[in-house]
Formats: C-alpha cells, structure tokens, sequence
C-alpha cells in the first residue's frame, strides 16, 4: 500500500498487479504476453488506475498487491534500460551503456531524474512529458536493449517484489521533463509533404531544426532588457515552420519557453509572449511557403 501511495503523491495513476507477478489483477484483465513491462493496447487497468488515496487504501488493504504505473495518463516516459538476456558475453553492452551513448552523441549528460532498480538488474528512468504529447510504448527502436513505455503501457513501481528480485528506488529525485533530444526520436515522422518536391520539403525540415537550435540558444543568452522582445521574434520566426508542417507546435513553444526562463523571464511571461507571437505567425502563414529557404 504505501508503495502505491507514495506513486499517487508524486501525481502517477496506479492499478494493482497480481502479488509476486508482473500482470495486472483486475477482474476479467487479460494476460500480458511482453516480456518485461507490458506495452499492451486498450487496457482495463490504463482506464481504471488511479491516484484517489481512499480507493488505494481500500483496494490494497487486505491483499499485498505489487504496484502498477499507468504511463501514459500519469504524463509519464519511462524509458527501460534492460540487461542483456544471455549473460555469459561479459563485453554485451547493456541498456544503460546504449543509453549512454544515445546521449554522447545527442551532446548530452545522461538526464538525472528518477530512476528504480528493476528485478533483472536494469533500471527505469522517469520523465515527464506535456499534456497534449502522446507517446507510445517503443521496442528498441532508439537502441538494443531501450525500451520506452508511454500511453498504453505500463511499468513497475519501486516497493514492488517479483520471484526473480524487488524494485527499489535508487533516488529521491523527481521525474525530469523529457529532453528534446529524446523526445524528437520517439515522435512518429511527420507525413510526407504534398508539395511537388520531397526533397525540398526534406530540406526544409532540416532548416527548421536547425532554425529551432539557433533562436532557442539566442533565446537563452538573451541578456536583461532584451529578453521578451528576442522571445517574441523567435516565437515570429518559428511559427512559419508550424504553419507548413516542418516543426509540431507543441516542439518550438517547450524550446523556447525553456530558453526564455533559461535567460530569467517568468514561465508566465514566456506562456504570455509565445502564445500571441505563435498564433500571429501561424495565422500570417498558411498560404504559400515561397521563398522559404531550401
């Protein structure tokens, strides 16, 4: 029980797994068949978990229920590091090691956030992800051994005990936001662009992520008396690469609302100024990309 509280007070929905096991222990659940945490589709226990203190107290009173996480409605990315199957290779590279060099060659430390031991020997990382993102679960898509469990999906909570070992809590840290590096190789690619040439949409793109990087830095370094006027014109420049499709939204305005408290504007300040610079680029720039650069 308290381990299912504890989840509930940092904000995350649970549902109860069957004592000792892994599955769900909702009547008329049915069995999942991952290996690991389970990546299942429309769940009963997705629907039904919760963060309401008196239904945990009343449902894990009399039996010892393990703790299940319900990913996506907890705003969650849990990203499972896993340990290789066989272990008799010494040099096999596991999870954390992948993960590691996900992030060396993205330019970035490994992210400190909340992290459990899981029963194998791997660990789970805990990030945070916007409201209107929805991220589903991934099977080494970013790597050997990395998995990722977003709506649909579910993990183990920290306090739970399985036969082959418990999870445990390596920190007191909260859940970090989820980083853009990482965020922009989990979201599906972006439809291919009706216009007459692929290849310029491509290119287009590619500008647009570089145009992103640069203005968010610019943003960033912005210096007292200076900084909302260069939050707005970014916020100007971007929002044409929204109007044609090349960036999502929801992208530019964590970048550069980042950028913005990075330089020492309020969150409400970056909200206030992204929001009318946003939706007045957006609005100027529905009809024709010309003239964009290639």
């Amino acid at each position: 029980m308290c381990a299912a509280l504890d989840a509930a007070e940092r904000g995350w929905y649970v549902f109860p797994l069957r004592p000792g096991d892994k599955l769900p222990a909702l009547h008329g659940e049915t069995s999942c068949t991952h290996t690991g945490d389970c990546a299942g589709g429309h769940a009963k226990w997705e629907q039904r978990a919760t963060r309401d203190p008196e239904r945990i107290r009343t449902t894990w009173w009399h039996t010892p229920y393990n703790v299940g996480i319900a990913t996506g409605p907890s705003n969650l990315l849990v990203v499972d590091l896993d340990m290789p199957k066989h272990k008799g290779s010494s040099d096999a590279p596991d999870g954390a090691a992948t993960f590691r060099a996900l992030c060396e060659r993205a330019g970035h430390p490994v992210p400190d956030t909340y992290r459990v031991r899981t029963a194998s020997g791997g660990t789970h990382l805990y990030f945070t992800t916007p409201h209107r993102l929805r991220l589903t679960n991934t099977a080494r898509t970013i790597g050997e051994l990395v998995d990722t469990r977003g709506w649909g999906g579910y993990v183990v909570a920290a306090g739970s005990v399985t036969p082959a070992g418990g999870y445990e809590a390596l920190c007191d840290s909260v859940a970090a936001p989820l980083p853009l590096w990482l965020q922009s190789r989990l979201q599906p690619a972006p439809r291919p662009s009706q216009g007459p040439s692929v290849a310029v949409a491509g290119q287009s793109r590619r500008y647009a992520d570089v145009a992103l990087a640069n203005e968010a830095r610019n943003v960033a370094a912005a210096q007292p008396g200076e900084r909302e006027g260069k939050l707005f014109r970014a916020a100007r420049a971007l929002g044409r690469f929204v109007a044609w499709g090349d960036l999502p939204r929801h992208v530019v305005e964590q970048a550069l609302q980042e950028g913005g408290e990075s330089a020492g504007l309020s969150a409400a300040e970056c909200r206030s100024t992204l929001r009318s610079a946003l939706n007045w680029s957006i609005a100027h720039n529905q009809t024709s990309r010309r003239g964009a650069p290639a």
